[in-house]
């Protein structure tokens, strides 16, 4: 069970990833005020001292704490800290990403520091700092306090001492005038680089009132036994801090990856990394090698969305590398070892070696001869290599990177590399840089790129199929067409066909016949009843056989109605010749219905094949 501490956007984020698992947790804030919705938690409203929280964790056994409360929650973290110590439970602190201060902004460590060569200021710190700048008052400052706009807020303002001209809101649209501004370094998410530019507009001084360190306020422990962990009291007691087991995110992957480490069983299955992701970490891992001769078993890679997790990586005699998880995604590169070689060059580059394919067609982010690295994966590396070259203060260092995947050409013979023109080896790719299992996001972009290569080869028909057999069969009626026409949408036959839609409009003129565009979908009997009744995609969590709706059907066609059956094959089996005809005609109809307005910049023909592979048009 996990116990995730929130009431902030980091909570609100925590609650997406943990609903992914499909299992209870408690969200535990302290007023209930946050408007959040919860399919598998439950709320727990209210401040919990450290006894409180050992007795609520021991009550419900809680093996994970979420830190995802406020940076300036103080209190809280260390509490948290305490607990963990004392009762051995790990804790994941979901952490704000914060852009780099600004020196143009005044910055202070605490509310003492606040300049008092000022005339008027916009405190927005929150209700609680108010009395915590009194003193300023007492100076001749004149002090607005912005804050929520809710009884419980406006009454503690008014408990320390502020009164109702003093008084703005969050929700007002408009600044109130001051000579400066003091905010909370809250990071992205908490708006602050908006916050800032907002002040600069009006021309306001700003000080920021630095995060708290991460590390434990006034936490100087010592172990606590096992045996003596079930009644310490945490009010006075000091802990250790070997006994706080916390690992640190700042984002929604990395915090899913924490909990499937640390509860694996949370998740019925778990996310991996992407072989783009798998280069960048074994090329951070070889450039700080080469660099300043450092070695680490983990390295911190950032991601796309701008989070930072750490890789493990290994080193080989003039290479670093990266073993390729997977997670439960069913992927044929699992298991394979990413390399990366990386020297001193006049000009940054990125190179692929051994095992890493080359583009052979047009349609892929880079022209044919150049090695499959995409797009995605080359700013990953060189995004990461700039902040490991920034880290270390060295100036005008061009670097050339090799990646290399030693099994790559044989691996590749069990991918789409082929089909796709990629030749040589593996594709390096990732769009997030993690794959979460069985992700309908890798599955469409792996549509979105067949349908770019089938658009590039010149093609005037692009021909969709759920699958090799359905290909099989419709092949056949295309003898001409390149195998890069044919396109597998697998369930997505909506997605695939708003794809070629969206994409012939930017580029028609690669098309042999540029005014039109030609499209066929071939469809087997069991999707075809689902599409035909509207649903796109067919996958059987979204879309089941509907009996009630082919009996529909069967009626239209002037066909038998047919009940003893499993499966929509087997219909074909109870219709004569004619019949079939009739039925198919009707499925089709239908069919074309709600497919036709998907493409209205083509011409679409849809295929009904039955398990012989007849096909009615």
């Amino acid at each position: 069970m996990i116990l995730v501490f929130g009431g902030t956007t980091e909570g609100r984020k925590a609650v997406e990833v943990l609903e992914e698992g499909g299992n209870v947790y408690y969200y535990s804030t302290k007023t209930g005020e946050q408007d959040i919705t919860l399919h598998n938690g439950q709320r727990i409203d209210g401040a919990l001292d450290g006894e409180a929280m050992q007795l609520f964790i021991r009550e419900h056994e809680i093996r994970l704490i979420v830190d995802a409360a406020h940076p300036f929650a103080s209190q809280l973290h260390e509490t948290i800290a305490q607990v963990s110590a004392a009762l051995g439970i790990p804790v994941v602190r979901y952490e704000r990403i914060y852009p780099p201060r600004d020196p143009d902004i005044t910055w202070i460590d605490d509310y003492s520091q606040v300049p008092t060569d000022i005339t008027s200021l916009l405190a927005t710190t929150g209700v609680q700092s108010i009395s915590k700048l009194k003193w300023i008052e007492a100076k001749g400052v004149k002090v607005i306090y912005r804050i929520l706009n809710r009884e419980s807020s406006i009454r503690l303002a008014h408990q320390q001492g502020a009164t109702d001209e003093q008084l703005c809101f969050f929700e007002d649209e408009t600044m109130p005038e001051a000579d400066a501004i003091l905010l909370k370094e809250s990071g992205l998410s908490g708006g602050f680089p908006e916050k800032v530019a907002a002040a600069r507009a009006k021309g306001m001084r700003i000080i920021a009132l630095k995060r708290p360190s991460l590390s434990i306020i006034n936490c100087h422990c010592i172990a606590t036994p096992h045996s003596q962990r079930e009644n310490a009291t945490l009010s006075k007691r000091e802990l250790s801090i070997v006994n706080y087991q916390l690992s640190i995110v700042n984002g929604s992957h990395g915090l899913r990856r924490a909990i499937e480490k640390l509860l694996p069983e949370f998740y019925p299955l778990h996310s991996g990394l992407t072989t783009g992701t798998c280069a960048t970490a074994a090329a951070v891992a070889a450039t700080r090698r080469l660099l300043c001769g450092d070695t680490p078993e983990e390295v911190a890679v950032l991601l796309p969305n701008g989070e930072t997790i750490t890789v493990p990586v290994g080193y080989g005699d003039d290479y670093a590398y990266c073993i390729k998880e997977a997670g439960d995604d069913p992927d044929v590169t699992n298991g394979i070892e990413v390399r990366a070689k990386v020297k001193k060059a006049t000009n940054f580059e990125i190179c692929g070696g051994e095992g890493v394919g080359r583009f052979t067609l047009p349609g892929f982010d880079y022209p044919p001869g150049e090695a499959a690295i995409n797009k995605g994966p080359r700013e990953m590396i060189r995004k990461n290599i700039e902040r490991v070259i920034n880290e270390l203060s060295i100036i005008n260092c061009q670097l050339s990177i090799t990646i290399i995947v030693p099994d790559g050409s044989e691996i590749a013979r069990r991918t789409f590399n082929p089909r796709l023109g990629i030749e040589g080896g593996i594709s390096i790719i990732g769009v997030s840089g993690i794959v979460k299992p069985f992700s309908e996001e890798a599955f469409i972009e792996s549509i979105r790129k067949c349908v770019q290569v089938a658009i590039a080869s010149g093609t005037d028909r692009i021909v969709i199929n759920s699958g090799g057999k359905s290909e099989r069969f419709v092949k056949a009626l295309y003898p001409t067409l390149p195998q890069q026409a044919f396109v597998e949408y697998g369930n997505y036959i909506g997605e695939t066909l708003s794809i070629i839609s969206s994409l012939f409009t930017l580029h028609s003129s690669l098309f042999t016949l540029n005014s039109s565009l030609n499209v066929t979908l071939g469809v087997m009997l069991g999707k075809a009843v689902k599409l035909a009744e509207g649903h796109l995609d067919t996958h059987s969590r979204r879309a089941t056989m509907n009996r009630d709706f082919i009996t529909q059907l069967l009626r239209e066609a002037d066909c038998p109605v047919i009940t003893d059956y499993t499966l929509a094959r087997e219909l074909w089996n109870f219709l004569s010749d004619e019949q079939r005809t009739r039925f198919a005609q009707v499925v089709l109809r239908h069919c074309y219905t709600h497919c036709r307005p998907l493409l209205p910049n083509g011409h679409l023909t849809i295929l009904l094949i039955d398990e012989e592979g007849q096909v009615y048009e």
